[in-house]
């Protein structure tokens, strides 16, 4: 019998695949954007639906037919822009020169920070703009609101977000002027255009090379003498090491994900959740309370995950028509 041959099993890429440092996404670069506006915005994972749409996408085999799509609900309650930073270049990258906090915060964020105790941000507004010939970057920080949204959490979420606009001065005067203010999703995006979404996978545990990689089952004489599911060599005599590309055991999901490029068919207001809320709520969730995203297709993480939507950094080939819904569905999901 001849032996069997085929291409290696087992994806190399996404290496090391550890556990995500913190379950809150971390954005680590942002589009340039010439519209002055902030460029992203938190929501918080409610489930899946589906509505029927009119095919607007060019050349699509059903354009101007009526489909039904699937489509992911955040839940996006208004977040606080809680602080400015500022970043100067250097041979390094950008470093962080000075915050400034606004006066007045939550007393909900002691449980994540510090606050100051004396209101000083008019004097630290005012020697930031003194050094503004240094200032490379400006950007914000924001911090979610999670107890108005249905997820069992008072502690907020602090993000750093960046900002559109031409010049440093521009970014500053618009960071100035939502400085310790509510900003709403409607404010960043608009319905058709294209956000990427960063957020935490599902955590599936220590899993084996089979399931973690898709390695082929072992067959015949070899998983009759041996095992089955496990890879069949580890490395060669020579070089004596094992390479860090073999398929093994270990953690599997709970990973930050960038998935690009998904369009919002809605953005709704706290007075239309009624279009979207099934009875009894949301499985593992509940009722939405908030404005809300709907978005076409899935999204990384589980219900109540932390989604951070940002402006498309490759937006090419993509427009940004807003879709006609003509339906949405609101029949429950238990069991499904």
């Amino acid at each position: 019998m001849t032996r069997h041959h085929q291409p290696r099993k087992g994806s190399v890429a996404y290496s090391p695949r550890k556990r995500a440092a913190k379950e809150s996404p971390k954005t680590s670069s942002w589009p340039e954007v010439e519209e002055l506006g902030i460029l992203g915005f938190p929501g918080y994972k409610v489930g899946m639906t589906h509505l029927t749409m009119l095919d607007n996408h060019k050349n699509s085999p059903t354009e101007g037919m009526e489909i039904s799509t699937p489509v992911t609900v955040l839940e996006t309650p208004p977040v606080v822009v809680m602080g400015i930073r500022a970043y100067q270049q250097d041979t390094h990258g950008l470093k962080t020169m000075t915050d400034v906090l606004a006066d007045g915060l939550s007393e909900d964020l002691t449980r994540t920070i510090t606050l100051p105790e004396e209101d000083s941000a008019e004097s630290k507004i005012e020697e930031l703009k003194k050094k503004l010939d240094e200032i490379d970057e400006v950007r914000v920080i924001i911090h979610t609101k999670p107890r108005l949204a249905g997820v069992p959490k008072k502690k907020p979420e602090i993000l750093e977000c960046g900002l559109g606009g031409t010049t440093v001065e521009e970014k500053l005067d618009y960071a100035i002027s939502v400085l310790g203010k509510e900003i709403n999703p409607a404010d960043a995006f608009a319905d058709g255009e294209h956000v990427d979404t960063i957020a935490v996978t599902k955590g599936k545990g220590f899993q084996g090379p089979v399931k973690r990689f898709g390695v082929r089952i072992q067959y015949g004489k070899a998983a009759r003498s041996s095992k089955a599911r496990v890879v069949g060599s580890i490395g060669p005599w020579s070089p004596s090491r094992t390479m860090w590309t073999v398929p093994m055991a270990g953690q599997m999901g709970y990973h930050k994900r960038t998935e690009y490029n998904k369009k919002i068919l809605k953005i709704g207001e706290a007075t239309e959740v009624d279009d979207i809320n099934p009875e009894g709520g949301f499985v593992k969730y509940g009722l939405v309370k908030n404005n809300y995203v709907l978005l076409k297709g899935s999204v990384p993480g589980p219900s109540k995950r932390l989604v951070m939507l940002r402006k498309a950094v490759r937006p090419h080939g993509k427009h940004n028509d807003p879709a006609q819904i003509s339906y949405i569905s609101t029949k429950s999901k238990q069991g499904v």
